[in-house]
Parts: structure tokens; sequence; C-alpha cells
């Protein structure tokens, strides 16, 4: 298990020994540098590959020199030490992203109707290598395997969506593509080890119910057209993570836990939309979705959307800021008790918007509000404490 702790007050405590704090303090200092050390070389990986491709800008020379990058780098990694191993991994990735990164470009700038037939075979083709490779012994580094995996993945998956946009393909099949999406990102992360890629699952996952974001002047924002159906969309993934994770060994569980809050974080700004505008149930699911879905005309859509309204479940701002304060509360006292920090630091973070939210847009001019919340937060917190007690006693 991960913790925070004082090390300086457990020495005082007599918790530690002097010697076994400093061990403890030398281990966490060499974690960070290493998560410091791979962001930049990652960065330094991406930086260099894109500013190759597009430098060169001739097919035979990207390919060449990518050619060229991946066997001096494997050669690095063959017969030099370990010392030269980063640059090694840097030159066989460098190469690499410049063979499959280019051909990707190249096929959507100059053969855009063929290109996602052969991006999707030729993806599935080198992961499937780089999969085979890592489960029989690698060719070279886990790194350098890994991100290759990564790679054919990513040229598979937009080869994918690049051939659903072209053929215009829409629900149910795109959500079905999307669940794919996220069962391979899911997958490959849990494979190499890496949770930042098992994170990224959450984004296909969440657009199956077109819950996304989107970018316009001087605003970045997140929508939900189904606040309600995603959150029970996410309560199911937590509530499957959590499972998984208590009965699987830490390497597996640590995936489903990044998962869970993550699908956490998106049901909070679900709910969060849903304090401010409500929600219509299943409006833009099995009712008359959204004006650009085939209507002639906004009057026939208005027509058909008030239609659906007048006999819909709709639940009020109102209703779910109550329902989302008692919900986050209920989480965060969970969390604490199971040592969930991801959970519980993401709790009081939402608690936190809720409360600034709600503050200046329902009842900033309502003094009244506040007498009643803060003094309804006093046995609130009393509660919590002499629950807390009486768990502990039991446990004892």
């Amino acid at each position: 298990m991960h913790a925070i702790a004082d090390t300086t007050a457990l020495v005082e405590e007599g918790v530690l020994t002097p010697d076994q704090a400093r061990r403890i303090e030398v281990r966490s200092r060499e974690v960070m540098v290493q998560l410091a050390v791979n962001a930049i070389l990652c960065f330094g990986i991406i930086a260099a590959t894109a500013g190759f491709i597009f430098w060169l800008a001739e097919p035979l020379a990207v390919a060449l020199t990518g050619l060229l990058m991946l066997g001096g780098g494997l050669v690095v990694l063959a017969q030099g030490g370990a010392m030269l191993r980063m640059f090694g991994n840097s030159a066989t990735l460098i190469g690499a992203g410049m063979l499959l990164g280019g051909a990707a470009i190249e096929l959507v700038d100059k053969h855009e109707a063929i290109a996602g037939w052969v991006m999707l075979p030729v993806g599935a083709l080198v992961t499937g290598i780089c999969v085979w490779r890592w489960r029989q012994g690698a060719w070279s580094t886990e790194f350098v395997l890994g991100a290759v995996l990564l790679m054919g993945l990513a040229m598979h998956l937009a080869g994918i969506e690049l051939l659903l946009q072209q053929h215009e393909i829409g629900s149910p099949l795109r959500n079905l593509v999307l669940l794919y999406y996220t069962a391979a990102i899911a997958l490959a992360g849990w494979l190499i080890d890496v949770r930042f890629v098992t994170a990224l699952a959450i984004a296909p996952f969440a657009q199956m119910l077109e819950t996304g974001t989107s970018y316009f002047h001087a605003a970045y924002v997140f929508y939900s057209p189904e606040s309600t159906l995603t959150i029970l969309q996410m309560a199911a993934l937590i509530g499957m993570c959590l499972w998984g994770a208590a009965r699987l060994a830490e390497r597996d569980a640590r995936h489903l836990r990044i998962l869970a809050i993550l699908g956490f974080v998106i049901a909070n700004l679900c709910a969060l939309v849903g304090s401010l505008w409500g929600d219509v149930v299943g409006e833009t699911v099995w009712g008359p979705g959204r004006f650009r879905d085939g209507y002639a005309d906004w009057e026939s859509y208005a027509a058909a959307r008030d239609a659906f309204r007048a006999n819909a479940l709709f639940i009020s701002e109102g209703v779910y800021s109550v329902l989302w304060a008692a919900l986050l509360a209920a989480v965060i006292y969970w969390a604490a008790q199971r040592h969930q920090r991801g959970l519980f630091n993401a709790g009081m973070t939402f608690a936190a918007i809720h409360a600034y939210t709600q503050m200046f847009e329902s009842f900033a001019d309502e003094p009244l509000a506040y007498v009643i919340g803060g003094l309804a937060a006093i046995p609130l917190a009393w509660g919590l404490w002499r629950l807390n007690l009486w768990m502990a006693a039991k446990q004892a």
C-alpha cells in the first residue's frame, strides 16, 4: 500500500528509527527523480520524432532516417552498456515513431481513401507482434517494446476512427467501437504496466454517451447531454473496479483503482452539470436526440423535444445539488475509512467545487442559506467523528 507519512514525527514517536526513516526518504526521492527523468525522456522522444517527420517532409527521407535511427538504437542496446541504454532506447523509439508516424501522415495526407484500410491492419499487426514478444521475452528492453506497442495500437485505432468518419457511422455501432477502444487501451496499459495509458481508456468510455469536452474562444468546456445515465455508467465502472482491486494482486489492482478514480471524476463533473441545469433523462438516447440528428428544421426538432419532455423523467437542479452533496459526504467518509486516498482527494476537491458553485450560482443573495448550511455541517461532522470512534472500537 502506498501511504503518506511524516517520517520526522514517526521518528519522534518511536515508531521508526532514524535509519529506517532515511531509507524511506531515499526510496521516495528515487521514485520522484525517476518519474522526472522518464517525463523528460518521453517529451524529448515525441518532440524529436515529430520534428524529424515535418522537417524532412519527404516520405523516402523520413523512412531512411527512421530505419537508420531504429537500427542504430538496436545496436546500442545490444552492444552498449548500461550507461548508453537511454540513448539506445531514445534512438530506437525515434526511428520506430518516424516509420509508423510518417507512414500514417503520408497515408492520410496523400491517400485518404485507403488510409484507414491500411492503418487498421498494419497497426494491429505491429501491436500483435509486440504483445507476442512481450509475452515470450522481449527482443529489446520492455520500455522500447511497450512504446512501439502503443504506437501500433494508436495507428490501429486511428485507422478505425478514420473509417468511421469517412462512412459517417453513428450509434449504435459507434458505441460498440468506443467500447472496443476502451478495452484495447485499458488492456495495453495493464500489459505494459503504465497507469497513465490505462487512465486514457476513460475518454472513449465516457464518449459512449457523448460526454466530452469542447473548445471555443477563451473557453474550454465540459459537456454531458446525459448526466444521470453517465453517472450510472461511471458508478458501474467504479463498483467493478473497486470489487476487482480488492481481490487482485497490487500490480493489477492499481490499474483498476486509477480507472475508478477517473470514473469518479467524470461522474462528479456530470453531477456539476446536473446541479446547474437539471437533466431530462434519456433525451439524447431514446428521445429525440439533437437538432443535428436528421431534423428538417428547428421547429420540427423543438416539437419532438417538447413532446418527449412532457412525459420524461426530469431531475431538477435542486434535487441534483442535494443528492450530490449527500453522496460526496458518504464517499469521502468511506474513502477515509478504506485508505482510498485517490477517491478521498477527489471527493474533497469536488466538495469544494460544489460548495463554491452553489454559493455563487444558487445562494449568492440568500444569507440564511449560509446559516442553515453552516449549522448543519457541525452536527454532521460530530456524527462522522462519533461513527469513526464506534467503528474503531469494534475493530479493536
